[in-house]
């Protein structure tokens, strides 16, 4: 299950990079998610299973979908559009791990023991050693591209630590799979309409590659990838499921490598060994 997640949840890198080139971001997040909500649709209607569980149940599903898909999603679409190498978003979102392990004692009450947050100190230290070396400073341009993926760390963080408290907590609030992404998918469909229809003009190139490219980051990202996800948050704490992002950077840039042929720099190998350490120190228990 961790291996899928890794290998489908870092793919959708790649497969964002394939589809940038024929419309923009908003517009891609906005079919994307508007296809997945549909597909959905038709599966709880034929299995007999659509039903509105209240506006209170609903909205906190459609909240951790905002923040888990739209605004993650989004920002990292915007890095790639400004032309930051995919294996560096996943570097900087990366950071993930080091905000949820801080957040997560304070939200779902799980302590991050001293291993743990050695592993994550060195996944930080990791990621400043790979993207530090990559930015133009005497650019601002460039320097916004770098920072826009923040705020996908900020978002499925909030997201990740709201869905493990629900699950520690047996909430009423949580629902089956299949409906909390309907629901997540719809908020985050609505959500992205108004900047893709009144900013980009949903302008699309319906070419065959955006569609390869779309048909991958629907079933195998926002529906296998997100899927394990959830079902690892089920299963594990916040800190440990959260240290699985920083194996991101690495199948990102070897994934680049293939399909781009983007370059592997020095320090990003010496990074990616550091943080492969931190990974390592995030299992211990004590």
């Amino acid at each position: 299950m961790v291996i899928g997640f890794v290998l489908l949840w870092n793919s959708g890198f790649i497969g964002a990079e394939y589809g940038l080139p024929h419309t923009g971001p908003f517009t891609l997040v906005f079919w994307r998610y508007l296809v997945l909500s549909l597909l959905i649709f038709v599966y709880l209607l034929v299995r007999n299973r659509l039903k509105w569980f209240g506006w209170k149940v609903t909205s906190l599903n459609m909240l951790i979908g905002f923040l888990a898909h739209g605004v993650w999603l989004t920002c990292v679409l915007f890095a790639l559009d400004r032309e930051v190498p995919a294996g560096i978003v996943a570097l900087i979102v990366a950071l993930q791990p080091l905000a949820t392990g801080a957040l997560s004692p304070s939200v779902t009450h799980e302590k991050t023991n001293f291993y743990q947050w050695i592993g994550l100190v060195l996944g930080f230290i990791g990621v400043v050693l790979s993207v530090g070396f990559r930015i133009d400073f005497r650019s601002s341009s460039s320097l916004f591209g770098y920072i826009i993926p923040l705020f996908s760390v900020m978002g499925i963080t909030v997201a990740t630590l709201i869905q493990r408290k629900m699950e520690l907590n047996a909430s009423s609030q949580k629902l089956p799979i299949a409906q909390s992404l309907f629901y997540q998918g719809i908020a985050t469909m609505l959500a992205l309409a108004f900047p893709a229809i009144f900013i980009e003009n949903l302008q699309t190139e319906w070419v065959p590659e955006f569609f390869y490219a779309m048909s991958w980051l629907i079933l195998a990202v926002s529906l296998g990838a997100y899927i394990l996800m959830w079902k690892l948050i089920e299963r594990l704490d916040t800190t440990k499921v959260a240290s699985l992002f920083y194996l991101g950077p690495p199948v990102t840039m070897f994934m680049a490598w293939i399909a781009f042929g983007d370059q592997i720099k020095t320090m990003d190998l010496v990074g990616m060994g550091v943080v492969s350490i931190g990974v390592f120190l995030t299992q211990f228990r004590k």
